[in-house]
């Protein structure tokens, strides 16, 4: 929510609708260099390489358990932070996974972009029920506009100026892939702070560094992992030190069965949070996976939801498969003015 509201449940209503000012940080021309720009188009390539899965291919995928518990706490942060009629941008929306939740929780208006053409166009094809997915909804509820466009490079307040403000901007598994260079970091946060209304939340998602670099420092060389997934460092970092006055730019190579193999970056959460001020973005809450699952485990409302899709499975899975790069939950609010 934006940074001054105070939301409670009896406000059915919700914040006022207003456009958001413009953060002047956030009008500010970022530039790339080229070799940054080469390794968006990897992740885009990577992503659009990958062809929809059938419900039996996604059943025997080594990481069931991981994507069905991902699921689960995606659905959980949706129950808990959107309403309805809300207005959705999805950053990095890849192929329109998560439609369905929206769909649950009667959102109003929809908008999905993804760097990855492949992956647009998978998400245009869910969307309109024309996939082998077994959908068992022949429509969506909410109209939608799904994009192909780098999110950490476009003034996105350009292209969706007729579309905005949003109510909720969600990034899930995807934030990370700005913090290859300070100019991208602050394109993707000023995107969300321009075009989230006072009162709306960012909800997002990426690794924990603290975890990635607590393991490689356990390790003898540059790689660490197990069956299903590894992580592998440049020797420019054989020294395990990660500098905070250099903190954009920490490459490593990211490699998750049946999902992932890319370059990706890590983000000092405090450094993070940092810049997100700037934005006039304000932290209400965060949680690694792990104790996000463990605390809401605990409440009947969700237990139900974990039982129906599986993400435990029947307990006898290697737990370590379940979260291998412990992501970090994040919840942002945005300022009224």
């Amino acid at each position: 929510m934006k940074r001054g509201y105070s939301e409670t449940p009896s406000s059915p209503s919700g914040p006022p609708q207003s456009r958001p000012k413009h953060n002047p940080i956030g009008d500010a021309q970022f530039l790339e260099d080229e070799s940054t720009k080469i390794y968006a188009r990897k992740v885009a390539d990577h992503y659009s390489a990958r062809t929809n899965q059938t419900l039996e291919e996604r059943e025997a995928s080594p990481i069931i358990h991981l994507k069905k518990l991902n699921n689960w706490i995606k659905s959980v942060l949706i129950q808990l932070y959107a309403r309805r009629g809300d207005a959705v941008l999805d950053l990095a929306c890849g192929k329109g996974g998560d439609l369905i939740k929206w769909d649950k929780a009667k959102v109003e208006y929809y908008v999905g972009i993804d760097i990855a053409e492949g992956s647009i166009e998978d998400c245009r094809t869910r969307y309109n029920g024309d996939a082998d997915h077994h959908q068992r909804r022949k429509k969506f509820t909410f109209p939608a506009r799904l994009i192909c466009g780098d999110c950490f490079e476009a003034r996105l307040d350009r292209v969706l100026a007729n579309d905005g403000p949003f109510d909720i901007c969600s990034c899930q598994f995807a934030m990370h892939y700005s913090w290859s260079t300070e100019a991208r970091a602050r394109r993707a946060l000023a995107n969300v702070s321009a075009l989230l209304r006072p009162g709306g939340t960012f909800i997002g998602t990426m690794p924990d560094a603290n975890v990635i670099i607590k393991k490689l420092r356990q390790v003898e060389g540059m790689a660490f992992g197990n069956g299903v997934y590894w992580i592998k460092f440049d020797e420019d970092f054989s020294d395990k030190k990660f500098k905070s006055s250099s903190p954009f730019g920490i490459k490593y190579k990211f490699h998750l069965e049946d999902a992932v193999d890319c370059p990706e970056w890590i983000v000092p959460f405090h450094l993070f949070k940092s810049l997100a001020e700037e934005y006039d973005l304000e932290l209400v809450f965060v949680k690694n996976s792990h104790e996000f699952v463990h605390e809401y485990m605990k409440k009947p409302e969700h237990i139900e939801l974990m039982r129906r899709l599986g993400a435990l499975g029947d307990g006898n899975q290697d737990q370590s498969t379940l979260s291998p790069d412990d992501g970090r939950w994040l919840i942002y609010t945005s300022p009224s003015f």
